[in-house]
């Protein structure tokens, strides 16, 4: 029985993610996230043109909270105008390169998923690349999050949603792997990725949503921080687990792959014999005198 887990997918995930420290690494994702990519986020989000909405709001529709736990989340951060008018040119210079060393701690963790050396010091550029596109990404996401105007309207933005997200991580993959490995080993570990920020989406709007107000009540401020923290290492243990979960996929597909043809090389009807289902098999010809 415990031979079979061990050389089972399971047991090779169970392995594989054990080596990979996902959970430290899901905490260290939610801490930098928190301290660096946070603020950064708040800056961006009061200068967007189409309404400034602020980071607040993309919180609150990423938790998929109610209108009461949103006003706590609201409440917490610094009003858009207010943030943009405090902030200097060398600050914002400090939070892109703070967030530069966020996209490193990302790439550090899929090149870990798929036991690769890591990239050379003069492929840090990728970092910058990917941290402008994750912020359009959320530009874009917290656009179409808005609530819609019917049920036409909610199909497609729940299908830009899905969409968007699934080119991003995948090409995420891509960026930040600087192409060693393939785009198609890559889907699956996109795809689990988004399957599991929807699932998170779910359990934050059944836990997380009443347990932001109960806290915000016992704990004040504070207890908001927490919730968020907490959903934060929910957000990197799906983002490095859904790439882990990606590999696994990928060779078990060609693992069931060789077992298929191996069956079949062994199903092939010799001559003379019977096969499988009880018909004869081919007749051998006689040699020609």
């Amino acid at each position: 029985m415990h031979g079979s887990f061990r050389v089972s997918a399971l047991g090779r995930g169970y392995r594989r993610g054990k080596d990979l420290e996902l959970m430290h690494r899901a905490m260290g994702f939610a801490a930098l996230g928190l301290l660096t990519l946070v603020p950064l986020l708040i800056v961006v989000a009061a200068a967007d043109p189409a309404g400034g909405a602020g980071f607040a709001q993309w919180l609150a529709e990423g938790l998929g909270v109610s209108q009461a736990s949103r006003d706590e989340v609201e409440r917490l951060f610094a009003a858009p105008a207010s943030a943009l008018e405090s902030t200097t040119g060398f600050g914002l210079a400090a939070l892109a390169a703070f967030g530069v060393t966020f996209g490193g701690v990302v790439q550090t963790g899929y090149e870990k998923v798929w036991e690769i050396p890591p990239a050379r010091w003069h492929t840090m550029w990728r970092h910058l690349v990917w941290l402008a596109a994750l912020i359009g990404y959320l530009l874009l996401s917290s656009h179409v999050a808005a609530p819609p105007a019917g049920a036409g309207d909610l199909t497609w933005r729940v299908a830009a949603a899905v969409a968007s997200a699934l080119v991003f991580f995948w090409w995420s993959q891509r960026l930040l792997l600087g192409g060693r490995v393939p785009w198609v080993a890559l889907l699956p570990g996109a795809v689990s990725t988004v399957i599991g920020l929807a699932g998170l989406w779910v359990f934050s709007h059944l836990v997380f949503s009443p347990l932001i107000a109960s806290n915000a009540v016992a704990y004040g401020p504070v207890g908001t921080v927490l919730v968020i923290q907490s959903w934060l290492v929910g957000v990197g243990f799906v983002v490095f687990g859904g790439a882990l979960v990606g590999r696994l996929l990928y060779e078990e597909r060609w693992h069931i792959g060789r077992v298929v043809r191996r069956t079949l090389r062994r199903a092939v009807r010799r001559p003379g014999k019977r096969s499988p289902g009880g018909l004869p098999g081919p007749v051998p010809r006689r040699p020609a005198r």
